[in-house]
């Protein structure tokens, strides 16, 4: 069956998250668009070198800091060296189309802001919580709309999510270090969001543990030795 128009435009983005830390990443451009893909990068913890001949104050701020590297000076193909990534955030589209090409020649991924043709991947607009992170993309069709979705979910995503990540993260880790496995199936169905929010954001973890491990058919007086289903 043929797809629609909107199928037809739509490149097939992967999603994923991809794990920068302490890896290279090349930001050419130096204005506030360049500024806004530097701190995001920053935050996880990669390795920034900037390549503009002029930079903006807060840039100078984050390379006098050591927080990033600046080079003050034109564009160079050989910038790429050893990048897992580069983003073009230039104002002059000839340059961002020159990077573009480079980084395709020597296999580094490559976004182009604000075009879409020539990048092998778009940013998402995305909101943090401490261990989640939700990301919201239009496949480039309207940026916008994209950020609007993203502010909308950050009045529903709380930061109690961020206590919900690490009450769960510890029942997992103390279940595998019991040799104890639990389906993917039935960790979806124990994962009472409203019961467990309420508790968390009352500070009451440890109710909350055991709300999860009644959930999971593993509370106190259930779980000696049990083990269930295939590994989460």
């Amino acid at each position: 069956m043929a797809g629609t128009e909107a199928d037809m435009s739509n490149p097939g983005y992967y999603p994923l998250f991809l794990n920068v830390r302490g890896r290279k990443c090349l930001v050419v451009g130096g204005g506030e668009i360049a500024l806004r893909k530097v701190r995001t990068l920053v935050d996880q913890k990669a390795r920034v070198v900037v390549v503009s001949p002029d930079i903006c104050p807060q840039l100078a701020q984050l390379a006098a800091a050591g927080e990033i590297e600046a080079l003050q000076r034109e564009y160079e193909p050989g910038d790429l060296q050893g990048a897992l990534l580069a983003i073009a955030a230039t104002d002059d589209a000839t340059v961002n189309v020159g990077v573009a090409r480079d980084a395709s020649t020597r296999r580094v991924l490559v976004n182009v802001v604000d075009d879409a043709q020539h990048s092998d991947f778009i940013v998402p607009s995305s909101m943090r919580r401490g261990g989640v992170a939700v990301a919201v993309s239009t496949a480039g069709n309207s940026p916008a709309l994209a950020r609007k979705i993203r502010t909308y979910l950050e009045q529903v995503v709380g930061p109690e999510y961020a206590s919900l990540v690490r009450v769960v993260a510890e029942v997992r880790s103390g279940l595998r270090s019991q040799g104890i496995t639990v389906a993917a199936d039935t960790w979806q169905e124990a994962l009472e969001l409203d019961s467990l929010l309420e508790l968390v954001r009352a500070g009451r973890h440890e109710q909350a543990k055991s709300l999860l491990l009644d959930n999971l058919g593993l509370g106190a007086d259930q779980h000696s030795g049990r083990e269930s289903g295939s590994r989460s």
